[in-house]
């Protein structure tokens, strides 16, 4: 934990956010063993402390001389370094307006945005297609398996454990395949001999390796992340894949890689997108149901998820004295 004075005035074009609540993400253990800065040990070292979280909503507490279009007290969401802390500094031009700072928001700003511009641009997703979504139940999973269903598509996901299974159920997953009780590689064979048209994978490693081989005859394979590969002291391995060109070539496939930030200039739009699809009922945003109070708390969030015992998306109340507020209310 580290503390830090605010100071005031703001530059021009700041904005400061008081931070209600942040969202958890699979890859937050890259972020802080320093696998997302370029340079040797020593220079990553030097840039300590690193200002973790990706993502969070919360209250404009104040802005700069040259920020006209933003008022104090009006609830806002940032996808920037920097969210896992009780106030961050922002530049006004990665602000986005909200109605009101709810976990749901959150929720919808990695995750949701990743699954509603994955599957439109990498995917190119259409109707009448079959596919399949791994690590379903998880934050970005249950937008993807909802926004397959929304296109007029038979939506396969993978999960692991009761719970999960019932809540991609609810979803309206048309197959659900619980691990801890069958072969997802057994299922996808007999189930759909002719392949899966759509993978939207975030596991990586075996999973990956497993969705290659059920992939159809033009078949597109979305990856997203590899949380399997996340876990150890130093994030992120990268892993050989022997035969890759071979299979692709050999049925016509193609394998995406998806990563947010460059896709930045598609965030508003979908982002509205979800919001009309949420407040139409035609969306549900599932969070997961442990508390997770103040900053204090993020390290134990960031656990949790990795035990794979969350379902949904796992957020962190940065300001538990808000959050008891509302559910008074």
């Amino acid at each position: 934990m580290e503390r830090a004075p605010l100071r005031l005035p703001l530059k021009p074009d700041d904005v400061l956010m008081k931070i209600i609540y942040a969202g958890v993400n699979a890859s937050d253990v890259n972020f802080s063993s320093g696998r997302y800065f370029s340079g040797n040990n020593k220079d990553i070292v030097s840039r300590l402390p690193f200002d973790a979280g990706f993502e969070a909503v919360g209250i404009i507490a104040a802005i700069g001389d040259s920020v006209k279009h933003l008022k104090v007290g009006t609830p806002a969401a940032i996808m920037t370094f920097g969210s896992y802390a009780e106030f961050t500094l922002v530049a006004s031009k990665h602000i986005l307006p909200v109605a009101r700072p709810d976990p749901e928001v959150v929720a919808m700003l990695t995750s949701g945005l990743t699954a509603s511009i994955a599957l439109e641009k990498a995917a190119q997703m259409e109707s009448g297609k079959v596919v399949l979504v791994t690590a379903a139940a998880g934050g970005t999973g249950q937008f993807a398996v909802q926004l397959a269903k929304l296109a007029g598509n038979k939506v396969v996901a993978t999960c692991g454990g009761r719970d999960k299974a019932k809540l991609l159920k609810d979803l309206g997953v048309d197959r659900v395949i619980d691990y801890k009780t069958e072969n997802i590689k057994t299922v996808l064979k007999a189930e759909f001999p002719k392949g899966v048209d759509i993978i939207y994978e975030s596991v990586g490693g075996e999973m990956f390796d497993l969705c290659l081989n059920a992939l159809a005859t033009y078949g597109q394979l979305v990856v997203i992340g590899m949380v399997s590969q996340y876990q150890g002291e130093h994030g992120w391995k990268p892993q050989n894949y022997m035969g890759l060109c071979e299979k692709l070539l050999a049925r016509s496939q193609t394998v995406a890689g998806f990563f947010l930030v460059q896709y930045d200039y598609l965030w508003r739009q979908h982002l509205d997108k979800l919001f009309h699809l949420y407040n139409s009922g035609k969306l549900k945003v599932a969070l997961d149901p442990k508390p997770f109070l103040g900053v204090h708390s993020v390290p134990n969030a960031v656990d949790y998820l990795h035990s794979g015992k969350s379902v949904g998306k796992v957020v962190v109340c940065i300001d538990p004295s808000f959050c008891q507020n509302l559910a008074k209310l």
